[in-house]
């Protein structure tokens, strides 16, 4: 009993770690609909470099019509995908081992740590240090990833949503046959307003307007996802958006198109009702905050247009 008392706290423990990461979190109805999604040339799969705004990494991309070649770095190889398999660690086999000691245990009516004495008893304090083993490495590792290396340079905007001044682009890897990119205030003040827009656009299913603002493949995701909302019988409207605070994370030229990765931080009212108006979800009153990381892409000479929306972690 005192034994199986000690393995129920450690999985006690295991599930107060694991609660805020599995619990759902408030609905994402704004533009993208918290989702990852869009092209950012050859960086698309390449996570973009952490910022005072955003200090944790971007989510991956969910939707993308550019195609990946190979794994890219900040995103890890995966088995089966031009990566190496896992090797198993030398605690990974004990564990085997030792759970394989425990199951044995039960099939003979010793039950998992009962009736196992001398040597075997060994057994059982080691797998209860194994699980405090893992659990610690686990937390370790929680806490490690939450402390990414953040792009160089101060922040863009101030908290009223003023450009501080020009600002090269950020640490991250620059991809290959590329050149960095000067952003100027001029240029975040085009990203303010791209927030403004294509959030209000949004708002109104004005898909004409919207393809001025974004990409041809954003647009795609944006009408899905607007469909989505006509087909439950609801509308979604965001109002008041605020710019908050925004970091550069990186600018780069590829292809004749320049590239801005901005990590922003925001502020709105973002509702949802059905056609009487009554709530669905969020406050027509009470404002929310959200940071996302959003690519935006110009031709030579031409305007800013959004063609990426990435989650933070």
């Amino acid at each position: 009993m005192r034994r199986f008392s000690r393995l129920a706290a450690a999985a006690a423990i295991l599930a107060l770690v694991l609660s805020p990461m599995l619990a759902p979190g408030p609905a994402q109805a704004r533009a993208g609909s918290g989702a990852s999604m869009g092209s950012r040339g050859s960086m698309t799969f390449s996570a973009p470099p952490a910022t005072r705004t955003a200090p944790s990494t971007a989510a991956p991309m969910q939707r993308s019509l550019t195609q990946p070649t190979a794994p890219q770095p900040g995103f890890g190889a995966q088995p089966g995908f031009g990566g190496l398999a896992p090797r198993p660690s030398f605690m990974s086999g004990l564990m085997g081992g030792l759970i394989g000691a425990g199951i044995g245990g039960l099939l003979f009516g010793g039950g998992l740590f009962g009736g196992m004495t001398g040597f075997g008893s060994v057994f059982g304090l080691l797998l209860q240090l194994g699980l405090v083993f893992l659990l610690v490495r686990f937390l370790f590792g929680l806490f490690a990833n939450r402390r990414p290396a953040m792009a160089g340079g101060p922040s863009l905007f101030t908290p009223a949503g003023r450009p501080q001044g020009p600002m090269m682009g950020g640490g991250g890897p620059a991809p290959s046959a590329a050149s960095s990119v000067q952003i100027l205030p001029d240029d975040f003040q085009a990203f303010d307003r791209l927030l403004q827009q294509v959030q209000a656009a949004w708002t109104q299913h004005d898909l004409a307007g919207l393809s001025r603002l974004a990409t041809p493949e954003m647009v795609s995701y944006f009408s899905e996802q607007l469909a989505e909302q006509t087909s439950r019988n609801v509308r979604n409207t965001v109002k008041d958006v605020k710019l908050e605070q925004g970091d550069l994370s990186q600018a780069w030229a590829e292809s004749g198109r320049d590239y801005a990765t901005v990590a922003m931080r925001f502020s709105m009212i973002d509702v949802t009702t059905d056609p009487q108006g009554r709530v669905v979800d969020g406050s027509p009153s009470e404002r929310v905050q959200a940071t996302e990381v959003w690519t935006f892409l110009r031709a030579a000479g031409g305007a800013w247009v959004l063609s990426a929306i990435q989650q933070v972690r």
